[in-house]
């Protein structure tokens, strides 16, 4: 009994280790000020931009997204929007071939979005741009994005990442996926800032000098995980990553349930390779004194809201079926800890779009979360893209 009550103490102070990093981001997030700096009349470089746009089998969606990105507040011969096209049908190319924008087109016996952009920055002149921005094949970013981004970089900054939000909520999977982009943004983006930490990077909507940028995407070690490691690698160079919460980039949210499986059965393997790589580099980071890398790294180990959320009702119920009243007081308490957390993380924008129906989805999503989880190997063979079809409902915060 008492080695298990050994083994016990040690889950719950990983646990409680874990409540608090979400409470003590959430609550900086709300005492601070991400790095924004207003677009104003007296800028006076417009930087070259080159807008990657990795896309594998992505037809349904480019022309759409091309169309909407081109419609910038931003100088067009100051911005080039270049489509990495992996696996396009031939009509697909002939509709591009209308567009100002560049396609180079791609082919891999395995595709991830890490060959995808590593060909691109292999291929073009990289001294033709001052700032390379990345966007997801069906984002859309506002009218005033590529203007934001060179103002940030004008004020000395060479890594951003801007605002992603959702531009439907069609279901109620599309809704929990935005609330759950909501939240991340506040504490891994704008809380770890307000702390004196990088922002964290989440695939689309971030902004890099080209050099350091190939630089940091030089190693890869995840199959779909390449965000991180850029973020990691950048970080690791002594450069900070700046968070633009006014810089907005709309992404379509999965809309179900098997979609969103798929999804985090990706990004748990993703994560999962990370620590195996990076964690105790992120030790030695610490050991040496440079903390704020060391810990950005060993952010790595913190876990999912959903899954911390459905450990701590599993110990309430376990709790609750034994003698002993603290075992299930204390996951009460974390618990409560938790969700008052996340709820002050959530705009009130989303809170207008919550109903009973999507309180009552959570569960359902939490055992797709479990069963993503038993499938993480799948993860570690292929990419597993998730599809795109257009998004019927754009939303503004």
């Amino acid at each position: 009994m008492s080695i298990i009550y050994a083994i016990y103490c040690i889950f719950l102070g990983y646990i409680v280790l874990n409540v608090v990093y979400w409470a003590v981001f959430a609550i900086a997030g709300r005492l601070g000020k991400a790095d924004d700096v207003s677009p104003s009349s007296d800028t006076i470089t417009f930087r070259k931009i080159g807008v990657l746009i990795p896309a594998y089998k992505e037809d349904a969606v480019i022309i759409e997204s091309v169309t909407e990105n081109l419609k910038q507040h931003y100088p067009a011969d100051q911005f080039d929007l270049i489509v990495i096209a992996d696996s396009f049908l031939p009509r697909t190319l002939i509709q591009l071939a209308a567009f100002p924008v560049k396609v180079l087109e791609v082919s891999f016996d395995v595709s991830t979005v890490a060959k995808a952009i590593n060909a691109a920055l292999s291929k073009l002149p990289l001294d033709q741009y001052d700032i390379l921005v990345v966007s997801d094949a069906d984002n859309h970013m506002a009218p005033d994005f590529l203007s934001r981004i060179n103002r940030a970089f004008e004020q000395g900054w060479r890594a951003a990442q801007g605002h992603r939000v959702a531009k439907n909520s069609n279901t109620s999977v599309a809704i929990l996926d935005a609330i759950s982009e909501e939240i991340n943004n506040h504490i891994f983006r704008k809380g770890s800032r307000v702390l004196g930490l990088s922002s964290a990077t989440i695939g689309s909507g971030m902004a890099f000098e080209p050099r350091l940028m190939k630089e940091a995407m030089a190693t890869q070690h995840t199959m779909g995980g390449y965000d991180k490691e850029l973020e990691t690698n950048i970080v690791l160079s002594g450069c900070k990553i700046a968070y633009l919460e006014d810089a907005y980039i709309y992404d379509e949210k999965v809309a179900h349930r098997a979609v969103f499986q798929n999804q985090r059965t990706r990004w748990i393997a993703a994560q999962w390779q990370f620590i195996k790589f990076y964690f105790w580099k992120g030790i030695g980071e610490i050991l040496q004194g440079r903390i704020a890398s060391g810990l950005k790294i060993i952010q790595a180990i913190i876990l999912p809201k959903i899954l911390l959320l459905g450990l701590l009702l599993l110990g309430l119920l376990i709790g609750l079926l034994t003698p002993y009243s603290f075992l299930w007081q204390t996951p009460l308490v974390l618990l409560l800890v938790m969700s008052a957390s996340l709820i002050m993380s959530v705009p009130a924008y989303l809170w207008k779009r919550v109903s009973i129906r999507e309180f009552l989805f959570i569960p359902v999503l939490l055992l797709s979360f479990v069963r993503a989880l038993l499938n993480i190997r799948k993860a570690f063979k292929r990419f597993m893209h998730t599809p795109h079809t257009g998004s019927p409902d754009a939303q503004t915060p």
